[in-house]
């Protein structure tokens, strides 16, 4: 393994293509940068639904006072399965994957 990024490749790829079409070049790098990680959060739908809830109507601000607030079902998978990182990641991006169904879900709506 290597200790190039992703974007370092996609960044040489679109530099080595930049005289061809410049507006490619800039529309790729735009698109490249608005676009969502690959190895985004996976968690169960009711554990999305709360974190949705939470940064909406429920207004709790921040990550740990939702995991210390959280429903019993919803506590449970955080702590009893140390998917605590996987909960924290979740709400820090604002964007995950739902387990059941493979769906993204964003936990704002976009404006």
């Amino acid at each position: 393994m290597s200790n190039e990024t992703k974007w370092d490749l996609f960044e040489a790829l679109a530099d080595d293509c930049a005289g061809l079409n410049d507006e490619l070049y800039e529309d790729l790098l735009r698109r490249y940068d608005a676009a969502l990680p690959d190895d985004l959060p996976v968690i169960p739908e009711a554990v999305g639904e709360y974190i949705r809830w939470c940064k909406g109507e429920g207004g709790i601000g921040n990550v740990s006072d939702a995991m210390g607030y959280a429903p019993t079902i919803i506590a449970s998978w955080v702590h009893d399965e140390c998917n605590s990182d996987v909960f924290a990641r979740s709400w820090l991006l604002g964007v995950w994957r739902v387990e059941e169904t493979g769906e993204i879900v964003k936990a704002e709506a976009e404006k």
